[in-house]
């Protein structure tokens, strides 16, 4: 499949270890692809949730996925400041439909004052029992918390105020054509 282009509009969906759809963003607007990574934006985006009930997203939001992390990071801009929602999640992968992944469960949250917490720990274990994780996958995903721990501790890529800065600004550019 060939990649979306900037401005263009993208379904995500996000899966379960299962195979079963765990939730979808409609309207995502991409900002920028690279061989291993997109970018996007959410704001006013219409959600579903596997059970049915659907929501809006309340604040703009820069997305972040790649092909070798196994997180994605949402920078939710809000008006007191920056704050992240970090899944832990397979890499994704791009079909006609939507940019797809696998949730597991995890999740670090920053918030605007830079305090960190590591979110879902018990959720974690559980579909871990229940849908059978892999030890190799436990060990992924663990490694994987640390390095974007490292990410947010130093600044980098989606936790700098530049990125954050220059994305926003390219959205409304976009948004405003």
């Amino acid at each position: 499949m060939k990649l979306p282009k900037e401005g263009d509009f993208i379904t995500i969906q996000s899966y379960k270890h299962d195979g079963s759809l765990h939730r979808t963003w409609r309207d995502t607007m991409v900002l920028k692809t690279t061989e291993n990574s997109i970018i996007g934006v959410n704001d006013h985006t219409l959600v579903t949730e596997n059970d049915g009930r659907r929501w809006v997203t309340r604040e703009p939001a820069i997305v972040y996925f790649h092909k070798k992390f196994w997180f994605n990071i949402i920078a939710m801009i809000r008006d007191n400041g920056v704050s992240y929602y970090c899944n832990l999640a397979s890499p994704f992968v791009l079909d006609g439909e939507a940019l797809k992944y696998i949730d597991y469960d995890l999740d670090v949250k920053v918030f605007a004052d830079g305090e960190k917490r590591l979110l879902d720990v018990d959720e974690y274990e559980a579909h871990k029992q229940a849908m059978h994780y892999s030890a190799d996958i436990d060990h992924i995903l663990k490694e994987n918390v640390k390095i974007l721990v490292d990410w947010i501790n130093q600044g980098k890529g989606p936790f700098s105020q530049a990125y954050v800065t220059i994305w926003y600004k390219r959205y409304l550019e976009l948004k405003n054509r």
